[in-house]
């Protein structure tokens, strides 16, 4: 199964990114996903089944812990893997 997580922190700031809206990048860009978007006001990638909620466990722990007062977050199933 492939999935695409979608999610935001806030608060944003448009002239220099917080804290928390870098770790999630990171947590996103080092977690083996594909089709990464990462931007200021919504942020995408595509994975396996294991992988999308591992990388999701691992943003939400990390954001939070960096600060972030509200993390939205939504996972879609997206197709079968190899498509």
């Amino acid at each position: 199964m492939r999935l695409r997580v979608e999610f935001t922190t806030e608060p944003f700031d448009l002239d220099e990114a917080p804290e928390h809206a870098v770790v999630a990048r990171e947590a996103v860009e080092t977690a083996g996903l594909d089709a990464v978007d990462v931007g200021p006001f919504g942020n995408t990638a595509e994975g396996g089944a294991d992988a999308v909620p591992a990388a999701a466990d691992a943003l939400l722990r990390r954001t939070l812990t960096a600060g972030a007062p509200r993390v939205s977050l939504q996972i879609n199933v997206v197709g079968e893997d190899g498509r």
